[in-house]
């Protein structure tokens, strides 16, 4: 081809400089030429708005963890710093699943395409952890903990530098094993099925640490306290040999001047660092020696190949078959997935223990069963909250699949349909097991004047979020694989998009559920939100009506987005 030339000798073997520079460049040349469309523009403002709340909460935490630790090292109490170093711990390793969901993500794996030593791949990998939004503001809580001991007692300065430094390089490999393991146990269905039941037993768990310990405190009374500490005092000592119990004594030991134990401890924190570091490794070198975890069928033998039989697929009244068979794809691809089930079980489990809470017994027993029995709206609005993560991004998990839909003797405004008649079948079925999960836990069903108007607000929302989201669908897709833990479900204007649509839907819907909750006349908030539900049918139907047009317009954008590597 013209202006391409060959080299006349094989390129050198690039150094790691030049790699992290190749990198740097190709990143920035992808960011600039994205800007380049309307999307890739609305992308980089939906970065920075994101960008603007994590910079406040990094901001404001290290103002917060800087008076902590300045009020603990001035009383003479820098043991306590371990419950802070806890706190900042828990934030490290768990709130990257949660904010994935608003960050961009990238599979760095996929430099194993390249000729790179594995040196480089291995600092590429940290690299990328380095500069996830999770671990700038757990460094910058952890500065903030550093110039609160150091202004309380200069001389403390250098250790807590150097002890804070360790915890934090200590939590960058711990979020770093954590993903890679748990990708690669995700990798297999039965692992994956065993990780998944763990993680919902974690997860409801930690749900009722809270209503236990009222509990214990109700039943105990005055000995509560010093049951408690007793509790604490048996895993004291266990507590100490963990990072954050072995930063704090580090600490505590330099402030009485017993730098034996300083030194012995920090040591402790090393070997903790060590072993992530050679867990990582393990796991980073598996994959850069080519490991695969592919769930591909054995192939079988002629002989034992069984006759295959077509059966009809699923009949849906009142619809075409196309639709019907959409509905019935994706309810396949629902009922396969381990992550988006568990999404759908969390607002019953978050219901009941909303409602067996202490404070929610008094309550009821102070002003009676319909003070409480607001908790079918709440849960039915909760319900649709998440699942609206799915609605914005309808052809995410079609990935390069979706090309066909071009080929087949389809319109995209049967696609949606059926993928909105899905969405709706299960928002259907959340709100109904809602209103059997609060009449059984309270033992008094809803009235039925807010009953309907609960319907009436659930169906208003539901359309707002179909219109809203079969637009983004289209405008802002981003390949998803719904059998994965901790990856972005939609692209960033889209999760944007679905925080505007939410607060627009809950003012409305609150507003009139307030008013007309406090004339008494709950019965006027069922006619109001149905006058608003037919506005938004009305709106929907017209934009169900222009989606062809916006598919083929669009067609080049969607079936490039999807089909790209992640």
């Amino acid at each position: 081809m013209a202006g391409v030339s060959l080299p006349s000798e094989p390129l050198p073997w690039l150094g790691a400089r030049e790699q992290f520079a190749a990198i740097a460049q190709l990143r920035w040349r992808i960011f600039a030429n994205s800007l380049r469309t309307v999307r890739g523009r609305m992308e980089a403002v939906s970065w920075i708005l994101i960008g603007l709340v994590f910079a406040a909460l990094g901001i404001g935490g290290t103002f917060g963890f800087a008076v902590a630790a300045w009020f603990l090292t001035s009383r003479q109490k820098l043991g306590w710093l371990a419950l802070v170093l806890w706190g900042l711990l828990a934030y490290w390793q768990f709130f990257p699943v949660m904010a994935t969901a608003f960050t961009e993500t990238f599979d760095s794996s996929n430099f194993l395409r390249f000729p790179i030593r594995y040196r480089s791949y291995f600092l590429i990998r940290m690299a990328y952890g380095a500069l996830d939004p999770t671990t700038i503001i757990g460094a910058l809580w952890l500065m903030g903990i550093c110039a609160g001991v150091g202004i309380a007692d200069p001389g403390l300065l250098p250790w807590a530098a150097l002890l804070l430094a360790t915890f934090g390089a200590l939590n960058i490999l711990l979020a770093r094993v954590i993903f890679a393991w748990i990708e690669r146990w995700l990798a297999r269905r039965k692992s994956r099925e065993i990780l998944g039941i763990v993680f919902l037993f974690v997860i409801v768990g930690i749900q009722f640490i809270g209503p236990v310990i009222v509990h214990f405190a109700g039943r105990h009374g005055r000995r509560a306290p010093s049951a408690m500490s007793a509790v604490a005092a048996t895993f004291a000592p266990a507590e100490r040999f963990t990072p954050p119990g072995l930063a704090a004594a580090a600490l505590d030991a330099a402030s009485r001047g017993d730098f034996g134990i300083t030194l012995g401890s920090w040591a402790l924190e090393c070997a903790y660092a060590a072993i992530f570091f050679w867990l990582l490794d393990a796991r980073l070198r598996a994959q850069y020696r080519g490991e695969n975890l592919s769930e591909g069928a054995r192939r079988a033998p002629a002989a034992a190949v069984a006759k295959v039989t077509v059966r009809e697929g699923l009949a849906l009244p009142g619809f075409s078959a196309p639709v019907a068979a959409v509905f019935e794809k994706d309810l396949r691809y629902l009922s396969r997935s381990g992550p988006m089930l568990f999404n759908l079980v969390m607002p019953l489990l978050i219901l009941v223990i909303f409602l067996i809470g202490p404070s929610n017994v008094a309550r009821r027993a102070e002003h009676g069963p319909g003070f409480i029995s607001f908790a079918f709206p709440v849960g039915v609005a909760y319900a649709i909250l998440i699942l609206s993560n799915f609605m914005y991004n309808c052809f995410g998990v079609e990935g390069v699949g979706v090309q066909f839909y071009f080929a087949a003797p389809v319109r995209f405004r049967q696609i949606l349909l059926a993928k909105n008649l899905l969405h709706g079948s299960v928002i259907a079925l959340e709100t109904f097991l809602v209103w059997v999960t609060v009449c059984l836990v309270l033992r008094h069903p809803p009235g039925l004047g807010l009953t309907l108007a609960t319907l009436a607000g659930a169906l208003f929302a539901a359309l707002v979020n179909f219109t809203v989201g079969n637009v983004m669908s289209l405008y802002s897709p981003k390949k998803f694989d719904n059998a994965t833990f901790g990856r972005q479900r939609s692209a960033g204007m889209s999760a944007l998009a679905m925080l505007g649509v939410q607060i627009v839907i809950f003012a409305v819907a609150g507003v009139t559920f307030g008013v007309t909750a406090h004339y008494g006349e709950i019965w006027l908030a069922t006619l109001i939100l149905l006058a608003f539900a037919a506005a938004a049918f009305a709106v929907y139907v017209a934009v169900l009506n222009r989606v062809d047009r916006i598919a083929v317009e669009r067609r080049e954008s969607l079936i490039g987005e999807l089909s790209r590597a992640q």
